[in-house]
């Protein structure tokens, strides 16, 4: 494997695990909730895979134990939130602190242990054997594959290509007006935002069955905060959230391949600079008074029926 497909497939395995947080978190945030616990799903997500395929050394087992864990929390967080109307800020913030607390006490008996299984590479056939891009773009797992074409390409249709999906953005607008037409507002804020915390959830499943493959202790590595952040200056689209999930996923894996080849960088420097590119790249648009998106009129706000 040459060095340019070495970077790229390192880039792609690395941000899969951003690019499944942010797509979680954007179905949240398009009906008008702000998650930001998503740090905290992405801690239980990887602790309860990890604990799931230590008795049945399934990966699959292990993504529907992280897909199941999520969404229980993030019905806990939903009814919260969308049916009890506290603050989105404070219950994100206490999701957060509670998931990674109770993830760290629950997975102490699997810390510092390998996966007893992890997903397996499926090439695609013919493609696989293309120079330079075939081992990088297409022998990948099946989470990678989800992450980057299936799962976006997926919400894009539903958000920008139905009837459903104008409906989600219009909730996310102006629950008002869309209550009065007759929409199930608060079912559809309140299924939307599960769904958003399972797939979040998943991301972590496949950081410590794909990526790493171990859990410990703060495995998530603010990668959930910076889901978070990606899906606001992406402009709320998912192609942008997976563009800029490839970016930090890329600059980790140039930072991976400075160390092994002894550039001499300080450790420290490089284990820092995906977030700093990151977040240097998502900050661009309002730098340059380009590309400017406004967040849905409603996000972080409940919405009550009988002050529409």
């Amino acid at each position: 494997m040459s060095v340019v497909s070495g970077l790229l497939s390192n880039a792609l395995v690395s941000g899969a695990v951003l690019a499944l947080a942010g797509l979680g978190e954007l179905l949240a945030e398009r009906v008008g909730v702000l998650n930001l616990g998503v740090e905290g799903l992405m801690a239980l997500g990887a602790m309860s895979a990890v604990a799931a395929v230590s008795g049945t050394h399934d990966p699959a087992v292990g993504v529907l134990a992280a897909l199941a864990t999520g969404a229980a929390a993030g019905s806990l967080f939903a009814f919260a939130t969308v049916v009890a109307r506290a603050s989105q800020v404070l219950c994100g913030m206490a999701l957060t602190m509670g998931g990674m607390g109770l993830a760290a006490t629950l997975g102490r008996p699997f810390a510092g242990q390998p996966s007893a299984a992890t997903f397996p590479v499926l090439p695609i056939p013919l493609l696989d054997r293309l120079p330079v891009l075939g081992d990088a773009l297409f022998r990948q797992s099946l989470p990678v594959y989800v992450a980057f074409l299936i799962l976006p390409l997926f919400l894009h249709w539903l958000l920008f290509r139905t009837r459903h999906g104008l409906a989600l953005r219009a909730i996310g607008e102006n629950p008002a007006a869309c209550d009065a037409v007759g929409m199930k507002v608060l079912p559809l804020r309140f299924a939307y935002v599960v769904l958003g915390a399972a797939i979040s959830a998943g991301a972590g499943a496949y950081l410590t069955l794909g990526f790493v493959p171990s859990w410990s202790d703060g495995v998530t590595a603010g990668r959930g905060w910076i889901a978070v952040a990606l899906v606001i200056f992406a402009g709320y689209r998912p192609w942008r959230i997976v563009a800029g999930a490839l970016l930090f996923g890329f600059v980790g894996a140039l930072g991976y391949l400075a160390q092994a080849r002894d550039w001499g960088i300080p450790s420290a420097f490089l284990g820092m600079l995906p977030y700093l590119v990151t977040l240097l790249f998502m900050m661009l648009p309002a730098l340059t008074g380009r590309g400017r998106v406004a967040a849905p009129a409603a996000l972080g706000v409940a919405y009550y029926r009988d002050q529409r």
